[in-house]
């Protein structure tokens, strides 16, 4: 935990008419479910049981129950959207119109869309090079369009209000302001088509939630230098997640992506195995069989490929795909030009996987009213830890158990001293292992945090500003690291670090007092024989919070944040990685939650700080208050 302070396929017809958009603009409808009108842009075709003739009927009565749309998982699986071509006579804002809806079916291929452009257009068009995701769907100018003198051509901007874009590598980065793109139109035997228009996809939000799917490509993390002390370092795999059509071999992209290499944000500290000339064979289409089995068919594998290394590849893969399918993915085999050069099965699959640095997450621990370090079991009674930590020798204010689980890192009530020693045993507690002006709940040492290679995080606070600090294997003198990226009056507050070592999360406050949750990388290379790091590339992970209180790793790609946006009350949620919140619903939990901890495992329930108490959640959701005091609740890590 993180916490800033003790801080027969029918058509169906009707469309509902358009609402009128805010500064005199008309918004193309984007709702999920929406039916759009025969002419005007796409269909839907319902497909699935209920079309079965005999096999469906319709019943007489019963209560009339809601559906919820957050649990519809597969829901639109039941509903295809198809591009309609161009009315004849269409004006040229309903061409517009009509290209805007038409971007949003399941074709692969767009072919019902280039049917609104012109030859020239259609060959120069890229729908790959990017997508715009708008609040509200594109909206067009009340007023005609802009006409030449002679009336041959026609010009529409279209705008609306961007929420985030994808780029032609698939990652979604969180992008607000004021999207305006340029549509140019000319007459080609009478009809209006369009003749000139910007490269890429507008949607509105509700159709990418619609078209788009989060996948998460898997990556080798590069820990060169920890290979040695850490033998699972070079072989855990770190998510990178991308946005792909979801409808459209969803498979095949997903492979495609992976063989293409890490989003440019997480390439300097990962590794693929694949070769970087490596290619699916022209043709061949991965696909999962009705065993499971997934074949890959590459071209551009080095002439003897060594059995680890295939089976390394192999393992991007399946963790890769496992998720996609309606199948259950039980092998995975590559093939070369010579014929199938390794397999690798699902049960092998898990000696090289995501989360291999995790480490011991069976139990919870948090800060008890006496100030000691407390730990929860399954459902019985907390209890205070058996060591020097548990004994009440110094008051506490948080703490982090190391990933064995063995021994943690306390910070002193005042936050001026850090300690690490065991859970257990009868030594006295040992002296402080790093020291710092402390004195308010915003001073001193923040809560630290341990990664999968057994080093120690934590920020230094004073009255000076902020220090990211490292401890090597919690042992010896911290030393500083640099965050590269923040701004002149930006400090960092608090930092939760994943397993995989490659990735922080800070948060950050800046001049005006907000704090803000930014992800870093942390880069680590050799100079001079020694170990150097940085973290780099900050990108901000939910900006639609002005205010982060508490974070914690939730997953390979996910996070659960505290925080407050703005004019709103503080609520829990979780948010991906790449800063979407797809999929990324909010948390009901207590009231008043300042602080939360979570697992990589994500099956592994929540504990939070509230203003009831320590409060544990339960599978079904609910939660259960294990203490009525405490603080700096922790999974280990």
């Amino acid at each position: 935990m993180a916490e800033t302070g003790n801080r027969g396929a029918p058509r169906r017809t009707g469309h509902p008419r358009a609402a009128a958009a805010p500064h005199g603009r008309r918004s193309i409808p984007g709702r999920r479910g929406t039916v759009r009108r025969a002419g005007r842009g796409v269909v839907l075709l319902a497909v699935g049981a209920l079309l079965v003739p005999g096999c469906a009927s319709m019943p007489g009565g019963g209560d009339v129950q809601r559906v919820d749309q957050a649990v519809r998982s597969d829901g639109d699986s039941q509903v295809r959207v198809f591009g309609v071509s161009p009315q004849q006579g269409a004006q040229p804002e309903q061409i517009v119109r009509g290209f805007l809806e038409a971007v949003t079916s399941d074709e692969a291929d767009f072919a019902t869309a280039r049917e609104y452009l012109t030859q020239e257009a259609d060959a120069a068009w890229r729908p790959s090079a990017g997508t715009s995701v708008l609040s509200d769907g594109p909206g067009l100018p009340a007023e005609p369009g802009e006409s030449s003198p002679d009336g041959s051509t026609v010009r529409f901007e279209v705008s609306g209000e961007r929420l985030a874009v994808v780029d032609e590598q698939h990652v979604y980065r969180p992008d607000d302001g004021t999207h305006r793109a340029v549509f140019e139109l000319r007459r080609v035997d009478e009809e209006w088509r369009i003749d000139d228009l910007p490269d890429g996809l507008i949607l509105g939000e509700q159709d990418f939630l619609r078209i788009y799917r989060s996948v998460s490509t898997y990556f080798f993390a590069a820990h060169s230098t920890a290979a040695v002390s850490t033998p699972q370092a070079n072989s855990t795999l770190v998510a990178d997640p991308i946005y792909l059509r979801h409808r459209v071999d969803l498979v095949g992209e997903a492979v495609k992506a992976l063989l293409s290499g890490p989003s440019e944000w997480l390439e300097p500290v990962v590794r693929s195995q694949f070769p970087d000339e490596v290619a699916l064979v022209p043709g061949s289409r991965p696909a999962v069989d009705e065993e499971g089995v997934l074949t890959v068919r590459l071209t551009g594998l080095p002439a003897a490929v060594q059995p680890a290394a295939c089976s390394r590849m192999a393992a991007q893969l399946y963790h890769t795909v496992r998720d996609l399918g309606t199948s259950e993915v039980t092998e995975v085999r590559v093939s070369g030009g010579s014929g199938t050069v390794c397999g690798l099965t699902a049960g092998e699959a898990r000696d090289t996987a995501p989360g291999l640095l995790i480490g011991e997450q069976d139990r919870q621990y948090f800060i008890d009213d006496d100030s000691r370090v407390a730990v929860v079991e399954d459902e019985r009674d907390p209890r205070a830890v058996a060591g020097p930590l548990g004994r009440g020798e110094v008051a506490l204010r948080s703490v982090a158990v190391a990933r064995d689980g063995r021994r943690a890192a306390a910070v002193s009530a005042d936050g001026s001293s850090l300690y690490i020693d065991a859970l257990s045993g009868t030594d006295p507690l040992g002296p402080p292992v790093h020291t710092a002006p402390g004195g308010g709940p915003e001073d001193g040492i923040s809560s630290p945090s341990w990664d999968g290679l057994g080093d120690l995080w934590f920020v230094d606070r004073d009255a000076g500003g902020t220090r990211v600090m490292r401890m090597t294997g919690g042992t010896g003198s911290a030393a500083e690291i640099e965050v590269a990226g923040l701004g002149g009056g930006d400090t960092v507050e608090a930092l939760r670090v994943a397993s995989d070592g490659v990735r922080i999360a800070l948060l950050v406050r800046d001049e005006e007092e907000r704090t803000t949750l930014r992800l870093g990388r942390i880069e680590r290379w050799v100079d001079e024989e020694q170990l150097q790091m940085r973290v780099e590339g900050l990108r901000p992970v939910a900006p639609h919070l002005e205010n982060v209180v508490a974070v914690a790793w939730a997953g390979g790609s996910r996070l659960v944040v505290v925080g407050r946006p703005p004019g709103g009350a503080e609520q829990m949620s979780y948010v991906n990685t790449d800063g979407s919140t797809v999929n990324a619903t909010s948390v009901a939990g207590p009231s008043e939650i300042t602080g939360v901890a979570a697992s990589e495992q994500e099956e592994q329930p929540l504990l939070a700080r509230s203003g009831d108490g320590i409060a544990r959640q339960h599978q079904d959701g609910t939660w259960r208050i294990v203490s009525p005091e405490g603080a700096s609740p922790a999974y280990p890590g």
